[in-house]
């Protein structure tokens, strides 16, 4: 096989990523940035960043995606389009070598941030109204439903904390569930049976997201019952999950049983010179800003590490 050599390989061009190279290339590391589509990740699956500091009014999430690029291309840093196959590790030299689909690229270093990517219901209307009262984010776009009606599908541990974080701005707050018992911890359930504004339906699947240029309402189904009904609501957040892009690591380094890298605080897996930074980590919070600064402590540590060779 045929293969090139950089000191660094970074793998993704979200925001995370994209930090890492700018930091990286703005240090002179011999670093290469590999990105399968176009670059901005998981945030161009929204059209308006609101939360990210220095925009009051907010900025296009594509716009914010070509920022990042441009300023990372400005320090030097070769972006090129092309997707990780898998990745191995020399045991003796501790080389990594990342195949490509067609040949690969050997270096010392390498930052995985190839993020994640929602779980979704699968249910007609669901990418149709994306964006237009479907969401996967409270913190992003809970603002947008002031005194509306919210519904939030899922019975985890983050399906429960944005419901209680949209009680802030929804008059009221509709789970919807699958089972008859939550699966969050017991001390989120309690915050969550006593706020008044929400309310809890159980045994429950949503089948249709309904709707013409917004929400306007979902179908339900009983799993109990099979009896089928339509609740009128002004939104769907769905929180039922989120799918790591990591199969390709294989074994390469330690995850979760999600597929979720584990790291530490600097953003080190387990094995010496592979970090990995954004959504494709193990974390609570997923923003752009978190991104971000999880890239620039990945490039820190890897030229670290660099220099220690």
């Amino acid at each position: 096989m045929t293969s090139v050599y950089h000191d660094l390989v970074i793998l993704g061009g979200g925001p995370a990523g994209l930090t890492a190279g700018m930091y990286a290339a703005r240090s002179r590391t011999d670093v290469v940035l590999l990105e399968g589509k176009s670059c901005g990740g998981q945030m161009m699956t929204y059209e308006t960043v609101e939360n990210y500091p220095g925009f009051p009014e907010g900025i296009e999430a594509s716009e914010l995606a070509r920022k990042m690029a441009d300023q990372a291309r400005r320090f030097g840093l070769n972006i090129v389009k092309d997707t990780a196959v898998s990745v191995e590790v020399n045991p003796d030299t501790g080389e990594k070598l990342i195949r490509l689909k067609d040949g690969g690229i050997r270096c010392k270093a390498l930052i995985v941030a190839t993020g994640a990517h929602e779980r979704k219901l699968g249910v007609e209307g669901e990418g149709k109204l994306r964006g237009k009262g479907v969401s996967y984010c409270a913190t992003c776009d809970g603002a947008f439903f002031e005194d509306c009606v919210i519904s939030v599908v899922g019975g985890g541990d983050m399906a429960v904390e944005e419901a209680i974080y949209l009680t802030r701005f929804g008059r009221e707050v509709n789970v919807i569930h699958r089972r008859n018992e939550l699966r969050a911890t017991r001390v989120i359930q309690e915050r969550a049976f006593k706020n008044p504004r929400i309310r809890f339906i159980w045994d429950t699947v949503v089948t249709g997201i309904n709707g013409d240029e917004l929400v306007e309402s979902v179908t339900l189904k009983n799993v109990k019952s099979g009896e089928n009904s339509e609740m009128a609501t002004d939104s769907v957040f769905i929180f039922v999950g989120a799918q790591p892009s990591s199969s390709f690591l294989g074994k390469a380094v330690s995850m979760d049983r999600e597929g979720f890298v584990i790291v530490n605080a600097e953003m080190e897996t387990n094995v010496p010179g592979i970090y990995a930074a954004g959504d494709v980590i193990s974390k609570r919070l997923r923003q752009v800003s978190v991104a971000v600064g999880e890239g620039a402590t990945a490039a820190f540590s890897a030229e670290k590490y660099l220099e220690s060779l």
